[in-house]
């Protein structure tokens, strides 16, 4: 499918205001998470109490919130699991100091506000049980949410030596790194939480701006074999091949942007952050693979040519 017809856009010779654009918002993202005092930090990494409750009937959890916000708990996770005639819901939320004193006092009132809201809507409940999130399991969260952002670095920085060269795996994992840095950097602005959503959202935009990056990579490999025995310039044989793919990552980018904005509008609370994530992802990954993944090869590669 064709976007638009064939561009002729001089990605390469854009390669250094790209790169000067692509610094000052990595060095606003820095500056906002520094002012900041670093991300702000869920409960899945700074501990906090979950409650299970069943429910007599169907529960729909803007009912929930709305009980919970006479409290001050309306931005607390509430979930439905389970099967549905089950009627389960899931409450967590984040306290400053984790204990069981806390903790039972918080669920008291949690069980005086629901009972009041659902006495009305005559749909009684009881607490299942209540689990503390202490600082051990925040702890290992952090850790294993960390090592699995530089582990799948560490991977795609593997597979696309093998499959490439180390330049374009150098390239990639660079514009990957950008990607990642400024997602962050939205988050801090925006005032979001981190929590275990939000990383399964940044894993996921490595994995897809990685997508659109390896296709282009592809079609420089495949120009290369068809256009340097017409002695293109290395410069031309870049901007062909991102054009080339130009039209292509458009449709898809556009694609499942309409797709996740629709969740981040419509798709409630609860995914609010991981779809946030999505959409800055969509968009830089987008620019990244053209504008700072393949300029990264070339200069690379051109570097190589002037010193022979």
């Amino acid at each position: 499918m064709q976007f638009f017809g064939e561009t002729d856009i001089d990605f390469i010779g854009l390669r250094k205001i790209a790169f000067i654009i692509s610094g000052v918002v990595i060095g606003i993202s820095i500056v906002f998470l520094v002012l900041k005092g670093g991300p702000k930090l869920g409960l899945d990494f700074t501990g906090g109490v979950e409650i299970h409750l069943k429910f007599n009937g169907p529960t729909p959890i803007s009912w929930v919130r709305t009980g919970l916000s006479k409290i001050g708990l309306g931005s607390a996770v509430i979930q439905s699991y389970g099967k549905k005639e089950e009627n389960l819901v899931l409450i967590r939320f984040g306290v400053e100091e984790v204990s069981q004193d806390t903790a039972s006092k918080i669920v008291l009132r949690i069980e005086k506000v629901l009972r009041e809201e659902f006495k009305e809507r005559e749909n009684p409940f009881i607490v299942q049980s209540t689990n503390l999130i202490g600082p051990k399991i925040s702890e290992e969260l952090r850790r294993g949410a960390l090592l699995a952002i530089i582990f799948s670095l560490l991977g795609m920085l593997i597979y696309i030596s093998w499959r490439f060269k180390l330049r374009f795996a150098v390239g990639a994992v660079v514009a990957l790194a950008h990607d990642v840095f400024i997602s962050v950097g939205a988050l801090s602005l925006g005032n979001f939480e981190f929590n275990l959503p939000i990383i399964a959202a940044l894993l996921t935009i490595i994995g897809y701006s990685l997508n659109d990056t390896i296709v282009i990579y592809d079609r420089i490999r495949e120009s290369f074999k068809t256009y340097r025995k017409r002695r293109f310039s290395y410069k031309k044989v870049f901007n062909l091949s991102i054009n080339q793919s130009l039209s292509r990552t458009i449709v898809t980018s556009l694609t499942t942007f309409v797709v996740v904005l629709a969740l981040f509008l419509w798709g409630g609370a609860a995914i609010h952050g991981f779809a946030f994530t999505l959409l800055v992802g969509i968009i830089v990954g987008t620019y990244s693979s053209s504008f700072v993944a393949t300029p990264v090869v070339y200069t690379w590669g051109e570097g190589k040519t002037k010193r022979r």
